[in-house]
């Protein structure tokens, strides 16, 4: 008669000593999302990296085109001209707007950077898996490097949009330090929102089709074309409509360009607590549209 030899079947270790394991010789979690702290200390280390890829974007940019980067000034101009014929003449928006055409391109050119800075940033993980699955850093680089090479582009178009000042006849002022701080607080909102837009691309990558449809709707409503002052005074909007307009994000930032760069555009045509507005709305996205980025870090280019 043969013996059998009965084996006792492996016994698979608990998760508490595997983890104890690995903690005991300095393995951790691949791809673990960092603490808070941690995250943005890595960011920071990588700054250069963040301006080097947006100035590299920005050049790439037009690289194809035989006017180069002479159409990072040309397309807002186009833009602006544009909307001159259709609101200003055709459905006369211009009427009792004093300086309408630097009113008009300043509103084109300041509504352009937050628009691009979003939809560059709906792209920002979705549009660079490749990148994304082949490096490690922080994913957060991305949006905000878009968002900068926004800012840059904008920094071209503002030197157009002194020349057009000049030319109808804005003088330079005192108040033109203020662009300084707007700049400031509305790059901040856009770097949140592109964050937002980001996670939300990444795990959704048709929202980038949806985008440009809602960017076009909050663009009629922002006060590009026309004067949001002039809408609101008397009684013919409901109070609620008011105060949103006012508060609007994109309005306020364009509104304190407005007041910063045209002397005929002047204090009391801005909302109320103007400067409150925009720093709040700029903590609101850029402090939250980071975390809520970051929440998901180690999920960015995975499935």
């Amino acid at each position: 008669m043969s013996q059998v030899l009965h084996t006792p079947p492996p016994t698979r270790a608990p998760a508490d000593d595997l983890t104890a394991l690995a903690l005991r010789h300095g393995l951790s979690v691949s791809g673990a999302r960092p603490t808070l702290p941690e995250y943005v200390r890595q960011l920071w280390a990588r700054r250069h990296f963040i301006a080097a890829f947006s100035t590299a974007k920005l050049t790439a940019q037009y690289s194809q085109a035989k006017l180069g980067q002479v159409w990072q000034v040309m397309t807002p101009l186009l833009n602006a001209a544009v909307y001159y014929f259709i609101f200003g003449v055709l459905l006369n928006t211009k009427h009792n707007v004093p300086d309408y055409v630097p009113f008009l391109v300043t509103g084109v050119f300041i509504w352009t950077f937050t628009q691009s800075s979003i939809m560059a940033g709906t792209r920002a993980i979705a549009g660079n898996l490749g990148l994304v699955r082949a490096l490690h850093f922080p994913r957060a680089a991305l949006p905000i490097s878009f968002a900068l090479q926004q800012l840059q582009q904008l920094l071209f178009s503002m030197a157009a949009l002194v020349v057009i000042l000049l030319c109808f006849g804005v003088p330079v002022a005192a108040s033109w330090v203020l662009a300084l701080p707007v700049l400031v607080l509305q790059f901040t909102f856009n770097a949140g929102v592109s964050m937002i837009m980001a996670r939300m691309g990444a795990r959704t990558p048709d929202i980038a089709q949806l985008m440009p449809f809602v960017l076009r709707t909050w663009m009629y409503v922002s006060g590009v074309m026309w004067s949001i002052d002039k809408i609101t005074k008397g009684d013919k909007l409901p109070h609620v409509v008011t105060i949103l307009l006012q508060l609007n994000p994109a309005a306020v930032y364009i509104d304190l360009m407005r007041f910063a760069l045209i002397d005929s555009f002047h204090s009391h045509q801005l909302p109320p607590h103007v400067w409150a507005a925009a720093t709040g709305w700029s903590l609101l996205a850029g402090v939250g549209g980071f975390i809520y980025f970051w929440k998901a870090e180690e999920t960015y280019g995975r499935g």
